[in-house]
C-alpha cells in the first residue's frame, strides 16, 4: 500500500497514524471536559439529572456577591503571604548553600525532603503537630512557653496561620532548589573578583546574586500566587474547611459533591481556570520584559 507512495507522504501517513490516538485521548480527556464545564456553568444541573436549566450569568453573579463563596479568597490570603516568608526563607538557605558549608549536602537534603513527601502524609503530621498537648504544645511548654499554646486549628483567628505554616514547611524544598540551581548557574570567577574588590557575602548577594536570578524570584512570586488561589490538600486532611479554613477549592469540591450544585462548582472552576490563565500571562510578560 505505501509503496506507491513518495518519501514525504509515507512519512506523514505514519505521524498521522501514531497521532490519532493520542490526540484522541487528549480531546475527551482534557479539552471535551473543559468544554462541558464552560456550559455547565451556564446551568442549574445537579449533577445527575439529566435534564438543567440555562441560568446565564446567575453563578458567577453568585460567586462574586454571596459571602459565603466570596470570603474564600480572603483564606487565600493567609497562603499569599506566607507565600512571601516561604520564598524569603527559601533564597536565604539556598544563598547560604550556594558557598562553602560544612555539611552543605545534608543540609539540602533536609530541605528539599519535605517536598518530596505526600500532601496526605503531611496532613496527618501536622494534624499530631498541632493537636492539643501535640507536638508543638509540648515543645513550647520545654521552653517555657507553655502559656503561650493554643488551640492551633481550632481557633478560627489562627487556624489559617497554622495551615499556611504546614504549606509552608512543605513547599519551601522546591523554591529552595529552583533559587539553588540559579545561585550555583553564576561565574565562581563573579565571586573571585568581588572578593577581591574586598566585597562581603552581603554584597556579594546584593549586587551580584540578587540581580542574577531576579526573573527567577518573579517567577516564584508569580507560581506562588496561583499555588495560594489553589491550596488544597493540605487543609483539606486537616480541618476539611472547617473553623474558617475553607479555601476557593475545598469549597468548588463541596458545592459540587456535598450539595450536588455541578453547574455553580463548573462556574467556580472557570474562575480558577481564568484566574490561572491571567496569573500565567503575567509571568510570560514579566518575562519578556526582562529578555
Amino acid at each position: 500500500m505505501f509503496k506507491n507512495l513518495s518519501y514525504k507522504t509515507q512519512r506523514k501517513v505514519i505521524i498521522i497514524a501514531f497521532s490519532i490516538i493520542p490526540v484522541a485521548l487528549l480531546f475527551t480527556f482534557a479539552y471535551l471536559p473543559v468544554f462541558n464545564m464552560f456550559k455547565y456553568s451556564f446551568t442549574d444541573w445537579n449533577g445527575y439529572s439529566k435534564h438543567y436549566d440555562y441560568v446565564g450569568f446567575e453563578n458567577y453573579k453568585t460567586i462574586f456577591t454571596d459571602p459565603k463563596y466570596f470570603t474564600v479568597f480572603k483564606v487565600s490570603l493567609y497562603y499569599f503571604l506566607g507565600s512571601f516568608v516561604q520564598l524569603g526563607l527559601a533564597l536565604y538557605f539556598a544563598t547560604i548553600l550556594s558557598f562553602k558549608v560544612r555539611f552543605k549536602n545534608f543540609f539540602k537534603g533536609v530541605l528539599f525532603f519535605p517536598y518530596l513527601l505526600n500532601g496526605v502524609a503531611i496532613g496527618f503530621i501536622f494534624l499530631f503537630f498541632f493537636r492539643p498537648d501535640g507536638t508543638l504544645d509540648t515543645l513550647m511548654q520545654f521552653i517555657g512557653l507553655g502559656d503561650y499554646t493554643q488551640g492551633w486549628l481550632l481557633n478560627p483567628k489562627i487556624i489559617n496561620i497554622s495551615l499556611a505554616g504546614a504549606s509552608l514547611w512543605r513547599y519551601m524544598g522546591f523554591n529552595f532548589i529552583i533559587f539553588l540551581g540559579a545561585i550555583s548557574s553564576i561565574g565562581k570567577d563573579v565571586y573571585e573578583a568581588a572578593d577581591i574588590d574586598g566585597a562581603n557575602r552581603w554584597h556579594q548577594f546584593r549586587h551580584i546574586i540578587l540581580p542574577s536570578i531576579k526573573s527567577i524570584v518573579q517567577l516564584n512570586l508569580i507560581l506562588a500566587i496561583s499555588g495560594a488561589i489553589s491550596a488544597f490538600d493540605i487543609p483539606y486532611i486537616m480541618t476539611g474547611g472547617s473553623n474558617g479554613s475553607n479555601t476557593f477549592v475545598i469549597q468548588t469540591v463541596t458545592t459540587a459533591f456535598k450539595y450536588n450544585k455541578l453547574g455553580l462548582a463548573s462556574a467556580m472552576a472557570v474562575v480558577l481556570l481564568f484566574i490561572v490563565i491571567i496569573v500565567t500571562l503575567l509571568q510570560k510578560l514579566l518575562i519578556k520584559e526582562e529578555k
